[in-house]
């Protein structure tokens, strides 16, 4: 690890100003009253301000699957900066962008083939969203308008995602946001399922919902579901068995588009290239960020089934026209494009995927042995991914957990919390060792947290 020496740490800690940043998704106050600064990373390591080495146990935030500052993507971004720093993607284009999209659809389901490239998971969500809406319409079918979410769901931070998401704290202080939304019931179901190991075995029923809102609306009006196959953000809540075959059997029967977002199961999370491959079921789209870049350059996807886009360049009136208006200065970005290059061929070099394959069992049964430990309701998991739900203190939502996050970090171990369930999903170059470090630390925690 490229780390600085203390008196580099002593200059940065004396000379750096906190007061500027309004930082994202942090409690701001807490946080400048007891900074915690990461200064430098290497493979599975962060290096704090302070000094000390700590383990990372969420892959940055679900994306560095590869381990941090790897020197293959280093050296991509490094030489396309040399090359070309920027090339608009409005009746332009570069090279790299065309590369990393067919290394990108080489890994996903068959028919899923052309990709469109944003800047981040949010955008990739408000982008599908859009997509699944200009289809309808430019195949005739324009008063299919309506946008299917599920409670509990997370889909990024534009309009949109907040929208078809469903998860308060999210969705609280902007008012109704889009008209012409609903959502399913989440599948989370304490009394039935609590501590399954992978998929639970009760509520697929919970699909039906979707005919029950194809009843109150039509499907004349209805034009996508979105859902993530596992929903990471509120708390790693795998889908029921059977829930995602039969949310695909209904979207099937009414002409609807089936929407994944799969911004954090995307890249080998849960042992497969993509969840859908997992549990066997194939979206009409796919949402994806993150580990596309190995999260070293920011980058998102939509990538959708060819017959989509081909309608787009059917009836997209003359050749000369533009078919779908709509992208960012920054679709494709060069360095993005040589950094997600750069991983997608890391992660099949190292076979990092069947890595994650081969290690889930060692990470389940580590993960369950914090069964029966103080304040405990439930623990899920499937590949390198776990939540294990903590009882709230009364009156103190999110409290315990992230109680458990602090004490975490000063024992030098990542984890992250959300509500009051603590959240582990490690790079896949993670060691037998790191994973009884990174539960035993949380076990230690467990047993001491208020």
């Amino acid at each position: 690890m490229n780390m600085p020496d203390e008196k580099a740490l002593r200059h940065l800690n004396a000379s750096l100003n906190l007061d500027a940043l309004w930082i994202p998704f942090t409690a701001n106050r807490q946080f400048k009253a007891a900074p915690r600064l990461l200064v430098s990373a290497k493979d599975m390591h962060y290096q704090t301000h302070d000094g000390r080495k700590v383990l990372d146990g969420i892959a940055g935030l679900w994306a560095v699957n590869a381990g941090h500052c790897r020197r293959q993507i280093v050296d991509a971004i490094k030489q396309q900066a040399e090359t070309i720093d920027y090339a608009t993607g409005f009746q332009m284009h570069h090279p790299a962008a065309f590369q990393a999209a067919e290394k990108l659809v080489s890994i996903t389901p068959p028919g899923l083939n052309r990709v469109f490239f944003t800047n981040s998971g949010s955008e990739a969500v408000d982008t599908a969203l859009k997509i699944a809406l200009a289809y309808h319409r430019i195949r005739g079918e324009g008063t299919r308008r309506m946008l299917i979410g599920r409670e509990r769901g997370y889909h990024g931070v534009g309009f949109g995602g907040i929208s078809v998401g469903g998860m308060v704290g999210n969705r609280k202080t902007f008012g109704n946001m889009l008209g012409s939304v609903d959502h399913l019931r989440h599948t989370h179901d304490l009394a039935r399922n609590a501590f399954s190991r992978g998929v639970p075995e009760h509520g697929a029923e919970l699909a039906d919902d979707l005919e029950r809102l194809v009843q109150l609306h039509d499907a004349s009006n209805i034009a996508a579901v979105i859902v993530e196959p596992v929903a990471g953000s509120t708390g790693v809540l795998l889908p029921p068995k059977g829930y995602l075959q039969k949310l695909r059997s209904i979207c099937d029967k009414y002409g609807i588009l089936l929407i994944f977002d799969e911004v954090i199961t995307g890249f080998g999370r849960t042992g497969k290239a993509f969840a859908a491959q997992t549990f066997g079921v194939t979206p009409d789209i796919i949402t994806c960020a993150k580990a596309l870049t190995n999260a070293a350059v920011p980058m998102g996807g939509v990538v959708v089934k060819q017959g989509i886009y081909d309608t787009f360049m059917e009836k997209g009136g003359p050749d000369s026209a533009i078919e779908f208006y709509h992208g960012y200065t920054y679709s494709g970005h060069p360095l993005a494009a040589a950094a997600a290059c750069a991983s997608l061929d890391l992660f099949k070099e190292e076979k990092l995927f069947e890595r994650v394959a081969e290690l889930a069992p060692y990470w389940e049964d580590a993960a369950h042995s914090l069964k029966g430990l103080p304040h405990v309701i439930d623990i899920r998991t499937i590949g390198l991914v776990v939540g294990i739900e903590l009882q709230p203190l009364a009156d103190k939502p999110g409290v315990r957990a992230f109680e458990a996050f602090l004490r975490a970090y000063n024992k030098n171990v990542l984890i992250r919390t959300t509500g009051d369930t603590i959240a582990m999903s490690p790079p896949f170059i993670i060691e037998k060792a790191q994973i009884d470090q990174l539960f035993d630390t949380v076990r230690d925690i467990l047993k001491t947290l208020p």
